[in-house]
């Protein structure tokens, strides 16, 4: 059963089990940390602000977050990211933040002057996308709801872009896409940053840290075949690869070695990763969407 959070999903005892057991995972972690999860362990000079109050219970953080330590090399696809929204929003450029978590992606699309609609299916996630808004100042250009992703209440064609970042491993995805291109606008645009499931060391990882995750987000990390389930609903899909050599970097993240061995290494991704079928057994691979054909 589903606490009334003020969102859409209240005392819902008809979620799937899949569902709810997504809701406890994600409540666990998010009365745990308020946010800005990719910069929590990592260089010195790149942490997020406010570390101290934003991990609300240290010890706790040390076993549920043990693997945000690999999102200290993850520079080059953070830069993408950030580039491909300040080229895409403006003010009135509507963007919804899919699987929002705590809000991250949607901040930055604020801060680029756009109106940004975030959900997600977990209550605790909304108040702390929320409260992270207010803080970054863009309080006025963000609403967040709680919204079951793969049925969502918008009408057809509300959004002109859209963003997620590792939430499709969480749901259908089938129905997210469906859902994802019914309510994007004929001519809008989506980027979707998933981790791959290729990487035989980096999934054996994923099999000895059974506590980071629900059974569900393990069985469907995303493979490069999910590709084809997105051209299904989207005209133009492009994929790019990020991180493989980089990893390596991980253990020096908080000595003065880290950001020239980092920055040597993403030279050598950038280069290996340009072949696609080395470029499957990086960590990460971002999926540009178009619903209309240029």
């Amino acid at each position: 059963m589903v606490e009334n959070y003020g969102g859409s999903i209240t005392r819902q005892s008809n979620l799937e089990e899949r569902k709810i057991k997504e809701i406890e995972h994600s409540r666990i972690r998010r009365q745990i940390l308020q946010g800005y999860e990719r910069c929590s362990d990592t260089n010195r000079l790149e942490e997020a602000r406010n570390l101290d109050i934003l991990i609300r219970d240290k010890a706790a953080f040390k076993r549920h977050f043990a693997n945000t330590k690999y999102y200290s090399i993850t520079r080059q696809s953070e830069m993408f990211i950030d580039a491909w929204l300040r080229r895409k929003c403006s003010t009135g450029v509507k963007v919804l933040d899919f699987a929002c978590g705590n809000g991250e992606n949607g901040l930055m699309a604020a801060k680029y002057g756009a109106d940004v609609t975030g959900i997600d299916i977990s209550p605790e996630g909304i108040e702390n996308a929320r409260a992270n808004a207010i803080e970054a100042g863009v309080g006025e250009n963000c609403t967040f709801e709680v919204m079951d992703g793969e049925n969502m209440t918008f009408d057809d064609n509300s959004f002109d872009l859209g963003i997620e970042y590792g939430a499709l491993h969480h749901v259908d995805l089938d129905r997210a896409m469906s859902e994802l291109s019914r309510v994007l606008r004929p001519e809008a645009q989506m980027l979707c940053v998933e981790a791959l499931r290729h990487n035989p060391l980096i999934h054996w990882y994923r099999r000895l840290t059974p506590h980071l995750r629900t059974q569900w987000e393990y069985e469907h990390i995303l493979g490069v075949e999910s590709v084809e389930v997105m051209r299904k609903y989207f005209k133009q899909v492009e994929v790019n690869f990020f991180h493989l050599a980089a990893l390596a970097a991980v253990p020096f993240r908080k000595t003065a070695l880290f950001r020239p061995l980092r920055t040597l290494l993403d030279g050598i991704d950038r280069v290996v990763l340009q072949n696609q079928t080395l470029g499957k057994y990086a960590w990460i691979m971002i999926v540009e969407l178009r619903r209309s054909a240029e």
